[in-house]
């Protein structure tokens, strides 16, 4: 594989200096693996290769690479060559192989600062363990909960049995104005989650949950936002299909844009989920929900599109997969959310909001329109509960016209 890559052979001769030579071919190995190109990987050992030589002038091995170290390597470094990009990421990954293999010790882990780490950490772990919740849940809730034991103790001693009604009134009156009622209704969620821990765990005599303000949100207060069949078209349209990006874009709009799943479902698939003979796909959906979905030819030939021609390989069984190395799954929600945002800028369509449930709506809506009934869609959606489905009802705006009244003076 090396051969291939580095022509000829011989350039890899040049990077086999110092105390890190004998690893140099192993680590090529690594870089080719994670998927990156043939000049970046040979400027990532040209800075390994400056890093042994400085090891061997301070007479020093690979036992004695740390983070303390790699930085005053980065220092001495800036005085003879530019800073370029990849250069802090080339040690990086240098150390983490070395560590892997035992070469270099194993890093140590950092120890927080703040007082309120360790409560926090407990909470997560109830969250995960006992509450059984989804990750995205957990992720959350903590920075709200963080917050409220930042601005109630900061870096005083922590000291729970003293919290009071008034203080979780106070972080609500003084946060909820700033959020959106959405936003402010997971502040209040969470808040109440932890101070119910606090109490089960003994931490607090009191239970608090109870003194958390409620932020009232009426149901179908809001319209779904959805855009027409016609704007889908043209989002999906302005994938270039030509490319390994455009193909995996274009394969996780159609997805979004036919299934409607969410955000965390699509960065979940893996290959696995994929049931070609049946044409049928898994989907990993909220509360460890577990569903099968008919795959549609669209979104099959998509898919088969970019596994063929689009994906790299790599070790990793998830279906959609970052196309500049290190290659690896998408890295959660947000890089849904990018996919969709960068579409519909390049689609020129000016909407307040890009993210992936705008694809959702609009297969909702779009299938109202058609004659589909809330039961069907909430079907597709995989909706819990009726009530869910029902805010759709206020985007067919014919059929309301139907049901109204005329106005009494004619």
């Amino acid at each position: 594989m090396k051969k291939r890559c580095y022509q000829p052979p011989i350039l890899l001769e040049c990077y086999r200096i110092g105390p890190l030579a004998p690893h140099i071919d192993a680590f090529a190995a690594r870089l080719l693996e994670a998927g990156y190109g043939r000049q970046t990987a040979r400027h990532k050992l040209r800075v390994v290769a400056d890093l042994s030589l400085w090891l061997r002038a301070r007479r020093a091995g690979p036992e004695s690479l740390d983070e303390h170290t790699l930085a005053r390597f980065r220092c001495h470094r800036r005085r003879y060559d530019a800073a370029r990009r990849g250069d802090s990421s080339a040690v990086r990954q240098v150390l983490e192989f070395l560590q892997e293999l035992g070469v270099a010790p194993a890093a140590t882990p950092k120890k927080n600062a703040r007082p309120c780490h360790a409560i926090e950490e407990r909470f997560e772990r109830y969250l995960r363990q006992e509450r059984r919740l989804a990750e995205a849940s957990v992720l959350n809730a903590t920075p709200f909960v963080r917050k409220f034991l930042d601005g109630r103790f900061g870096t005083a001693r922590i000291a729970l049995d003293e919290l009071g009604p008034a203080d979780v009134t106070r972080f609500v009156q003084r946060h909820a104005h700033r959020l959106s009622p959405k936003r402010a209704q997971l502040m209040v969620w969470a808040l109440r989650s932890f101070l119910r821990f606090l109490h089960l765990r003994g931490l607090t005599g009191t239970d608090l949950a109870g003194a958390v303000p409620t932020v009232p949100v009426w149901r179908h207060s809001s319209l779904p936002r959805f855009i027409k069949a016609e704007q889908v078209d043209r989002i999906l349209g302005t994938c270039n299909r030509g490319t390994a990006m455009g193909r995996r874009d274009y394969a996780v709009l159609l997805v979004l844009a036919r299934l409607g799943l969410r955000a965390g479902e699509v960065t979940a698939l893996t290959l696995e989920d994929i049931d070609w003979r049946s044409g049928e796909i898994c989907v990993r959906g909220k509360g460890a929900r577990i569903d099968r979905l008919p795959l549609p030819q669209d979104v099959g030939r998509a898919l088969v599109a970019y596994l063929r021609h689009g994906r790299p390989r790599c070790d990793t069984r998830h279906v959609f997969v970052t196309v500049r190395a290190p290659i690896g799954p998408l890295s959660g929600q947000s890089s849904v959310a990018c996919i969709v945002g960068r579409a519909v800028k390049r689609a020129g369509l000016n909407l307040p909001h890009r993210g992936a449930h705008l694809l959702r709506h609009s297969l909702a809506s779009d299938l109202l329109r058609r004659g589909a009934s809330l039961a069907e869609i909430g079907e597709l959606l995989r909706h819990r509960h009726p009530d869910t489905t029902s805010i759709y009802a206020k985007v067919d705006v014919d059929t309301l016209r139907t049901l109204a009244q005329p106005w009494p003076e004619g």
